[in-house]
């Protein structure tokens, strides 16, 4: 199969690997690109909190800049929403690493069970633009934390020749949507072709994702069993 590759650059090259070996043909097709703020991070330690908590393999990266700066934390408690992530908290040194079952609403539910009494804010490392359900989750669990934006991810601008190139020459057979924010940046570039792509599997992380695809992708649908990339393959 043809298959879309939205995610920023080097998650992408990963995931490409990755379908390789399955036997199909990825397309990269980045959406977004990353800018890092190490400094706010840094800015964040330094402020008392209980355990810290990220969302993305992005904000791990961010963390890794530090570099030397990063070892005194190494050993505080850090909760992860997936495996992907726990992998890459692992690379950075991070020492003690509990890891959510794939989603933020899921990761609030056990921070809330594990802490039932912070003695400070927990600190959520987090990106711009994000879901909510992991905040609103914290709040709904009365669980103090606060929140530092240590990166954010801009869309990036294609012309149409390049649109065309990875969506139509062949048509592609199915897209790899991770977040609601991703799936709304392709369906800006997909739309307009929506007769040309009528057979495209939409491959959605969740409903959640699966919650932004237009009416006329409906019937092509297909959301992951468990909300990361071995359930978005498995789907092929």
């Amino acid at each position: 199969m043809r298959v879309v590759v939205t995610r920023p650059e080097n998650s992408a090259r990963r995931s490409a690997e990755r379908l390789r070996s399955l036997g199909h043909e990825p397309v990269l097709l980045p959406l977004t690109k990353a800018r890092h703020r190490a400094d706010l991070a840094e800015d964040a330690f330094d402020k008392p909190h209980a355990a810290l908590a990220v969302t993305s393999a992005e904000a791990v990266r961010v963390l890794s800049a530090l570099a030397d700066r990063l070892k005194p934390y190494l050993e505080e408690t850090l909760y992860v929403v997936g495996d992907a992530t726990a992998r890459a908290a692992g690379e950075a040194g991070f020492q003690n690493i509990c890891v959510g079952p794939g989603t933020g609403a899921a990761l609030a539910e056990l921070i809330a069970s594990r802490t039932p009494e912070f003695a400070a804010p927990l600190l959520y490392l987090a990106g711009k633009p994000r879901s909510p359900k992991f905040e609103e989750g914290l709040h709904a669990k009365k669980v103090p934390f606060v929140t530092a934006e240590i990166y954010e991810m801009s869309p990036i601008a294609y012309d149409e020749d390049i649109i065309r190139h990875a969506l139509l020459d062949p048509p592609a057979n199915a897209v790899l949507l991770y977040s609601r924010e991703n799936a709304r940046l392709f369906f800006d570039f997909a739309v307009p072709h929506a007769a040309a792509l009528a057979a495209m599997r939409m491959l959605c992380l969740s409903d959640n994702v699966a919650g932004v695809v237009p009416y006329e992708f409906h019937r092509n649908i297909k959301i992951a069993e468990h909300p990361d990339e071995d359930g978005l393959l498995a789907l092929l």
